[in-house]
């Protein structure tokens, strides 16, 4: 089962960079529904579950708090650490000197960044079948975040990758490696069940991961480059959805 929904991450990666060969002025709209049941999976699914699981506390705070505090951070501590947070195309671009010399984008780092987030992509579908061993309904509502997520990182994969310089079958290339690392990563958990104390921590970890992703990139890339009334309403109709969801499968 974790497999079959992986696929779904699969097919809906393979969309986002494919939108991301043909966008117009509407991704905007898609990214802040992504959001929005990211967030909603994280506050009404994940840290619940969490918390269930590994009931226990350390120094006072619950351990699958504190596994959400270490996953935000370490994705932060990543990101800033080894340069793969998106930036504008400004940053990148070739610029002049007062010299007149222009320096080209390096592509090596186009694909460091669009490795970086096929790792995460193998993370996801990991995700998707530690939350079925925590429960059907987990799994579900955690799958759903993930596919819906996964065409934010199908886009932002082939972005990124021609944002620095790569021709266009590279780019692709590292898109169709991105969609097939859910799969792997579901395929992984197959291999061993996870004892529900540990459960409860990655699912900490895990909600923690989601979060900086939603808050710290998707959402401001929503915005970008004009504020929308409408990417807001799509933000909070994913986490309603997300509720109504996580209710009827209650």
């Amino acid at each position: 089962m974790p497999v079959l929904v992986a696929a779904g991450a699969f097919v809906m990666t393979l969309i986002g960079g494919l939108v991301a060969q043909r966008i117009g002025d509407r991704r905007h709209m898609v990214l802040g529904l992504a959001a929005g049941l990211m967030l909603g999976v994280v506050g009404f699914d994940l840290l619940p579950e969490a918390l269930d699981n590994h009931p226990g506390h350390v120094f006072g705070v619950p351990a699958g708090l504190l596994m959400f505090v270490t996953g935000f951070l370490a994705l932060h501590v990543v990101e800033r650490s080894v340069a793969i947070h998106r930036a504008h195309e400004g940053e990148y671009a070739s610029h002049t000197h007062g010299h007149g010399h222009a320096h080209e984008p390096v592509k090596g780092i186009g694909v460091a960044a669009a490795g970086a987030l096929v790792g995460h992509s193998v993370m996801d579908g990991f995700a998707i079948g530690a939350a079925f061993q925590a429960g059907q309904t987990v799994g579900i509502v955690v799958a759903i975040a993930v596919i819906a997520h996964d065409f934010a990182d199908g886009f932002n994969t082939y972005t990124i990758t021609r944002l620095y310089g790569n021709g266009r079958r590279r780019a692709q290339a590292l898109l169709t490696a991105d969609a097939l690392a859910p799969v792997v990563g579901a395929a992984i958990t197959l291999a061993f069940t996870i004892p529900s104390g540990v459960l409860g921590l990655y699912l900490g970890f895990f909600a923690g991961f989601l979060l900086y992703l939603a808050t710290s990139d998707i959402l401001p890339e929503a915005h970008t480059p004009h504020p929308s009334t409408s990417t807001l309403v799509c933000t909070v109709a994913g986490a309603g959805l997300m509720w109504l969801v996580i209710g009827l499968a209650d």
